[in-house]
């Protein structure tokens, strides 16, 4: 009690440098906690883009390019599967359902993607997170269009507006466009902080419909072009999808399907499992995340750092506090034992500070990072890990208060009682 007692005191009296003392742990902390958790959710929302699929089926080619352009809406696709074989697939019994995908177009620097009505019922993410609309319906009609909410927030879309697809992935306007065949916005999807945010959905038959009077590539002419209301769709004949997700009736069944599907006769395919996909992937960007909790920690250890030249300054101001506690009975070991026990209180003070300073944060960014980033928070408050780490600071700072501790028992009692010019 005694040893609070003068620490209190202690502080008080030197009130201004122990607070820089207790900010930039605190600060060093909360920016160690932030990494931590950024690394956590990042790598949680990147595994789980896509869940409740046990199988991405598509042109045989590299499975990280094959998650890229059906999940994250990056690079494109080597080749196309057959509508014929997705249909014989399709019909296999271990298969519970599926999801064709079909891309290749864009709007305005959004990419476009074709699916049925299986996509809106069946495609989950984050665990049983599932496809919902601030308003409207599934694009199931071939002139209906499904934006999701970023793509809504950028061009500010309402129900009922036209949409024009630009043929081919641009980033902007584009040139080849499909002028004579708008779409009409049908829904408008809730945010889901992932690649479906900035996605632009329609039929299968829609995409077909703006393709079908295109031939290798060239865009029709006034002969050629087919007046958008003369297509129906019994006039439509899918040739071709992109890829297609799956989910078997039974997950044991899921290394068989795949094989099959990789030995599959009729084409070259390639079935990927996308949870282990996605973790390689992860694991490929370990460097990002080896640099931030890099620089977290040095940040910490500057933190620590300037807490030990807080203390060794103030030694030099206290020299007379000290002797007058050795005059009165107190022997080098309580002098040591109350300069550590200072340090771990602005340590422990420094902790508790930083960690409310990174909770209030998180709470009123998690919303914007959400659905900026795609930054979803969820799970435990504060982890093994980060408990890890706050024990590892504590010891620290008691350990560091051992070095003006052992100095100042060494100093001799007449020292601080002599006055030095």
């Amino acid at each position: 009690m005694i040893f609070l007692k003068l620490a209190i005191k202690s502080i008080r009296n030197r009130l201004f440098t122990t607070a820089l003392t207790i900010i930039s742990i605190a600060l060093s902390v909360a920016l160690l906690l932030s990494v931590e958790r950024t690394r956590r959710v990042a790598r949680d929302g990147f595994t789980n883009a896509i869940s409740q699929t046990d199988l991405i089926v598509g042109a045989r080619t590299g499975p990280l390019n094959l998650i890229l352009y059906t999940v994250f809406n990056m690079g494109n696709a080597s080749n196309n599967i057959s509508w014929k074989s997705y249909e014989d697939l399709k019909k296999a019994e271990t298969i519970e359902w599926t999801i064709p995908y079909s891309l290749g177009d864009s709007h305005r620097g959004f990419r476009v993607i074709g699916t049925d009505e299986n996509f809106y019922q069946h495609y989950q993410f984050r665990g049983d997170g599932k496809i919902e609309f601030q308003t409207g319906r599934p694009a199931l009609g071939i002139w209906d269009v499904v934006i999701g909410s970023e793509v809504q927030r950028k061009l500010n879309y309402k129900m009922g507006d036209q949409v024009i697809v630009t043929h081919g992935v641009t980033k902007g306007e584009g040139i080849q466009r499909h002028d004579d065949k708008p779409f009409k916005v049908t829904g408008i999807l809730k945010s889901t902080g992932t690649a479906i945010d900035q996605t632009v959905y329609i039929s299968l038959y829609g995409m077909e419909a703006i393709h079908m009077d295109w031939k290798n590539g060239i865009a029709p002419n006034a002969q050629t072009a087919v007046p958008q209301e003369s297509i129906t769709q019994d006039s439509l004949h899918i040739g071709q999808i992109t890829a297609f997700f799956l989910r078997t009736k039974s997950r044991i069944q899921t290394l068989s399907l795949q094989r099959s599907i990789n030995e599959y006769d009729e084409e070259p395919l390639m079935a990927i499992i996308p949870g282990a996909t996605l973790s390689d992937l992860w694991n490929g960007l370990g460097q990002i995340e080896t640099v931030l909790q890099i620089i977290s920690v040095m940040v910490l250890a500057i933190g620590l750092v300037a807490m030990l030249s807080s203390i060794l300054a103030g030694l030099n101001e206290r020299r007379r506090e000290m002797s007058i506690l050795r005059s009165i009975g107190a022997g080098p070991i309580q002098i040591a034992s109350l300069l550590v026990f200072e340090s771990a209180v602005l340590t422990a003070i420094g902790l508790v500070t930083g960690l409310a300073l990174e909770f209030i944060v998180f709470y009123f960014l998690s919303g914007w990072l959400e659905k900026t980033f795609g930054f979803y928070f969820v799970g435990a408050a504060i982890t093994y890990t980060e408990i890890i780490y706050l024990s590892i600071i504590l010891i620290s700072g008691i350990l560091i208060g051992l070095i003006p501790a052992i100095k100042s028992a060494r100093t001799a009692l007449k020292d601080g009682l002599t006055i030095k010019i």
